[in-house]
């Protein structure tokens, strides 16, 4: 009976090294909660800037602000009031590292300069091909992420109503919120 019950918590134990094999963060919206994991390998930066605005709490109340279903999800830069928050210095554009903007990834929103991204990010609602390395601009756009669990509740977040908000576009009418950005595990 031990050697039977040590099998099953070893078995136990592996499964759950396996399902933490990568740095993982729970998003926790106001529409349900999306598991992400991070891809360190290909992304070390990128994935080392979005943790650490994870663990500063810099999430925590921000907004997906730009909501356009068949493409994107656009979210992590701005607050309740649609008032842009305050960030570190950029991070270099990855775009190079083999990683598609495929349905379901994530990836860094940046400006029209490649090495602009800071805190903001989408996710993938579709395959993204153009935004793609080298995409029109010769870099395209930071995958660095995919998500795990939950992409019902991107699909959920995808097809809330949009309109205008001062000078942004595609907007949730009804505020779709990202209570908390938790990491669950950084290996």
């Amino acid at each position: 009976m031990k050697q039977i019950t040590l099998g099953i918590l070893l078995a136990l134990g592996l499964s759950t090294v396996n399902v933490f094999a990568a740095p993982t963060v729970e998003m926790t919206t106001s529409l349900g909660k999306v598991v992400v994991e991070l891809n360190a390998d290909k992304a070390p930066k990128s994935v080392a800037n979005f943790l650490q605005y994870a663990r500063d709490g810099f999430y925590n109340g921000t907004l997906f602000h730009r909501v356009i279903p068949g493409f994107m999800i656009q979210g992590g830069g701005f607050d309740a009031r649609m008032e842009q928050k305050t960030t570190r210095e950029p991070v270099e554009n990855e775009a190079r590292n083999g990683l598609k903007n495929a349905r379901g990834t994530l990836a860094m929103a940046r400006r029209g300069d490649p090495h602009s991204a800071t805190a903001q990010f989408f996710i993938n609602h579709n395959n993204n091909g153009f935004l793609d390395y080298p995409s029109q601009d010769g870099w395209g756009y930071t995958v660095f992420g995919k998500v795990v669990q939950g992409m019902e509740i991107v699909d959920k977040i995808a097809q809330v109503p949009t309109s205008h908000s001062g000078m942004h576009q595609n907007v949730p009418r009804t505020p779709v919120v990202i209570e908390s950005v938790k990491i669950i595990s950084e290996k």
